[in-house]
């Protein structure tokens, strides 16, 4: 059981490293080929129990890895094992961090009723726990909340959030991790959700400046992508390819679907700019990394 936590632990350092592209195949394989036989095997209620919880952690990253490269169905189908281990396990707090994970992945998709439908039900699912689970919970709802107009709800769970994080006095864990640079990301998601583009930009250098060394390299890309296509929303063109050109520097080593969406975003935001010679050349250099990708 302790290698297993151990084993998932690091595969979920993989992942934020290098992507979900690198990182699932290796996390289908461990999960299929090790961990199910261990839930075989004969051991005392206790321990099976400990056995079927580290096991749905290990399904939730799957998971959460399948997303990031764009198998949504996969995902969906990891979460929904994973849920019925945690069930079985009676542990209730990975059954509400699956729950949140499949908020996450609605919210995603642009599914703002079902992300909001899976915030509730993963923080009503969540049991007695810290001020920083609190705000895990209660950020995610602010999301969903947003994505549906539910503006005073969306405020409300923000407030909450932040309140939550200023009790927390522990160190992030590898799940349920939630800092204030975390909570700069979804200011930024619900700011934007609520029509205010340049105060979802401003948040989103808030989280840049507040990152540490627990945030992941995937989660610097992405949310590099999101900043450089909403710098350019506010019609801030050398801002955006700055940022883009950060995120291209550091592209060839990512493996990540949702990464790749983002440059290839670039390529098509930028198109209308090529006249720009900054614009013109960091169009070019984000058409050469996907086709080096592709290749």
């Amino acid at each position: 059981m302790d290698s297993v936590i151990a084993i998932t632990d690091r595969l979920g350092e993989l992942d934020g490293e290098h992507g979900g592209q690198h990182a699932r195949p290796m996390a289908s394989t461990y999960l299929a080929h090790t961990v199910a036989p261990y839930l075989k095997a004969s051991a005392t209620e206790p321990v099976r129990k400990a056995m079927l919880s580290a096991a749905a952690m290990s399904c939730y990253l799957t998971g959460w890895m399948a997303v990031d490269e764009g198998l949504n169905g996969l995902a969906q189908r990891y979460y929904v094992k994973g849920l019925e281990l945690a069930g079985a396990a009676d542990d209730r707090l990975t059954y509400c961090h699956i729950l949140r994970g499949i908020s996450v992945q609605a919210a995603n998709l642009g599914h703002g009723a079902t992300a909001t439908r899976y915030a509730n039900a993963a923080a009503d699912a969540a049991p007695v726990s810290t001020p920083r689970m609190r705000a895990f919970m209660a950020g995610q709802q602010a999301h969903g909340y947003a994505m549906t107009d539910a503006k005073k709800n969306a405020l409300r769970s923000l407030r909450e959030t932040e309140r939550a994080l200023d009790q927390e006095s522990s160190r992030p864990g590898t799940f349920g991790g939630f800092n204030y640079a975390t909570l700069a990301y979804a200011t930024a998601q619900v700011r934007y959700e609520l029509g205010d583009v340049r105060g979802s930009v401003r948040s989103l250098h808030d989280h840049f400046k507040l990152r540490d060394t627990s945030d992941s390299r995937r989660s610097a890309l992405t949310f590099g992508g999101l900043l450089a296509e909403r710098q350019l929303e506010v019609g801030h063109l050398d801002a955006a390819c700055a940022t883009w050109s950060g995120v291209l520097d550091s592209y060839p080593a990512m493996h990540s679907g949702r990464v790749d969406d983002h440059v290839r975003t670039a390529v098509k935001l930028l198109s209308p700019y090529r006249t720009n010679s900054t614009a013109r050349a960091i169009h070019e250099r984000a058409r050469a990394a996907l086709a080096q990708r592709s290749a």
